[in-house]
């Protein structure tokens, strides 16, 4: 007779291996130094790997999705909800950093000298919306670059099988089967997770260790308790919002190895499958998370949003301007939230939403390298809280379009 596993095992044993083997990837991180860049190539075949499956796994994770709705209105309504969520919770994201920049601002006391003038291009807001949304060629939408334009022409596809009627069924069939592969193809890529973050950590830690522990202090020092403190609070208080005391533990009991996964790669994307699995076993029904998750991984960014502020709030703290007044502090609360929603989308966007930011505020171009700085220093974090609030979004719009016994419909 098979020993079954205790049920915190059960629920927790993959995600606290996951949690060990960064914990182990920090420690060879010290103890190893720059040398850790040898174990990098380990944690670069995981990447590779969840990247190569990237592409077709939104492509038919979607269009399936879509093609298998018996009633269109259905995505209309999961698309309209899908951003209001997306809006709100950026707008209390932004509001929490503005709070926190107040009470403790970034740059006090700190002079950093200005380097040369950076040669700053003018941003295009209308060729750039045209390059996130469309490509030129069918092959441009192979790339996880072009990730808006790629589920752009997912839903076109699904829909275009949804119409087609009795003719295409067969091609609905093959996108849902095609689907079903992806999904347990990543349970095969996660079997390697252990050894790949703990390399990829190791790393980290061991080449930017000191970068980290050096430069910005003060703004790292607000930061990063601010959105450790976000992802706690704020995700279980959406959570609970969702689903109530069981909405709470089915979240936090799936949602470790994505936040550990985005913590390690700094990546939105890498985490995106891991994403759908723990939207899947949470109860999110699948047309809602199959949207939702691959959308918001694109455009759905609070933790960008927590660093559109700092950014802001640091310059003004470096040109000795006052951060304060409501039309100053409603203006950050603006750009911060058209940085984590709606500029995020687009390809460089987050050169973007630092361009953004020197022109409405009419900044100097040697800022520009300033607040660049700040993006690399809070990306980890940053990414941890924006990956994550994919699956929360669709737990709130599961609950807003289901009604409170969403999880059991979603099972």
């Amino acid at each position: 007779m098979q020993a079954q596993r205790p049920p915190f095992l059960k629920s927790y044993g993959f995600s606290l291996l996951l949690i060990a083997s960064i914990g182990v990837g920090a420690v060879l991180g010290v103890v190893c130094g720059a040398q850790a860049a040898r174990l990098k190539p380990l944690g670069d075949i995981f990447l590779n790997l969840l990247f190569t499956v990237i592409v077709p796994l939104v492509f038919f994770s979607i269009s399936s999705t879509v093609a298998g709705m018996a009633d269109l209105r259905r995505l209309g309504k999961i698309l309209a909800v899908m951003m209001l969520i997306f809006i709100l919770t950026g707008l209390l994201a932004s509001a929490v950093m503005i709070v926190a920049v107040v009470l403790y601002p970034p740059a006090a006391g700190v002079g950093i000298p200005l380097p040369v003038a950076a040669e700053v291009q003018t941003l295009k807001a209308a060729d750039a919306l045209v390059r996130a949304f469309t490509v030129g060629d069918f092959s441009q939408l192979l790339s996880k670059n072009n990730m808006l334009a790629l589920i752009v022409f997912s839903l076109l596809t699904g829909l275009a099988a949804s119409a087609a009627g009795e003719k295409g069924k067969a091609f609905t069939a093959f996108l849902t089967s095609a689907n079903d592969v992806m999904m347990k193809l990543i349970s095969f890529i996660m079997y390697y997770a252990p050894v790949g973050l703990c390399a990829y950590f190791a790393y980290l830690v061991g080449v930017f260790g000191p970068e980290l522990l050096g430069s910005y202090a003060r703004a790292m020092l607000l930061y990063y308790p601010t959105a450790l403190l976000y992802f706690f609070l704020a995700f279980t208080l959406y959570a609970f919002i969702a689903g109530r005391g069981p909405g709470v533990k089915k979240f936090w009991s799936n949602i470790i190895p994505p936040a550990v996964t985005s913590l390690a790669t700094g990546s939105s994307m890498a985490t995106l499958p891991l994403n759908l699995q723990a939207a899947a076993r949470i109860g999110v029904p699948a047309d809602i998370s199959k949207v939702v998750i691959p959308v918001g991984a694109t455009m759905h960014m609070e933790g960008s949003c927590l660093a559109a502020v700092l950014k802001i709030a640091f310059l003004f703290g470096i040109f000795s301007m006052p951060f304060t007044g409501v039309e100053t502090l409603l203006t950050a609360l603006g750009i911060a939230l058209l940085t984590g929603v709606v500029v995020s989308g687009i390809p460089g966007g987050g050169t973007i939403g630092e361009l953004l930011i020197l022109s409405l505020y009419n900044l100097p171009p040697e800022a520009f390298p300033l607040i660049t700085m700040i993006g690399a220093l809070v990306d980890a974090p940053a990414t941890m809280v924006n990956a994550v609030g994919d699956t929360v979004a669709s737990m709130l719009t599961a609950r807003t379009l289901e009604g409170k016994k969403w999880m059991e419909k979603g099972v």
